[in-house]
């Protein structure tokens, strides 16, 4: 659904003292989840802008995405 907010709050509510750690404790774990943040905000406010890119760059917005997800999906499972 367009629009929907895919923060990785809203992704991995089970694992929000995990995530509120390593935050705090992992600068590089830190800046990747405000990486993936940003993304999600940017491809969101473009969904809802009828995504006034071309489908070539929004797909590439979600890939790079999805990378970051299951980068922080790892650490995030890994203890």
């Amino acid at each position: 659904m367009l629009g929907e907010n895919h923060s990785v709050a809203n992704e991995f509510p089970q694992h929000t003292d995990t995530l509120t750690s390593l935050i705090k404790s992992d600068a590089e774990f830190a800046q990747q989840v405000e990486k993936y943040n940003a993304l999600d905000t940017q491809i969101r406010e473009l969904e809802l802008e009828n995504a006034p890119i071309d489908d070539e760059a929004m797909h590439q917005l979600k890939h790079d995405r999805a990378v970051l997800k299951d980068i922080i999906y790892k650490r995030l499972t890994s203890k």
